[in-house]
């Protein structure tokens, strides 16, 4: 399920990481104790230095999906266009 979103090319991976955590609102310290990976990984997927393991894409997908329940409706939004963007071809291939 998750082979074709490992498969994302790093600037869209590093966007992504990006965006997900200014949409959260966190620092890159933060966002790396959600995750459970030190700062510099979190620093490393930005930067276009290093790939974030699948399991680490999974954890990212939950928190999007996560944001996507939020009662605050640009949240919504924007998290649910970055699981559209980011995540659409691996939901239907999961189908």
């Amino acid at each position: 399920m998750l082979k074709k979103t490992a498969a994302l090319a790093q600037p869209e991976v590093s966007h992504l990481i990006r965006k997900l955590r200014h949409l959260s609102g966190l620092s890159q310290e933060q966002f790396a104790i959600t995750l459970g990976v030190a700062f510099s990984t979190i620093n490393r997927w930005e930067n276009g230095h290093m790939q974030p393991s699948p399991l680490a894409l999974k954890q990212v997908k939950t928190m999007l999906g996560e944001l996507s329940r939020s009662s605050v409706v640009e949240l919504q939004e924007q998290s649910q266009t970055l699981l559209n963007q980011y995540f659409s071809e691996t939901e239907s291939s999961a189908q």
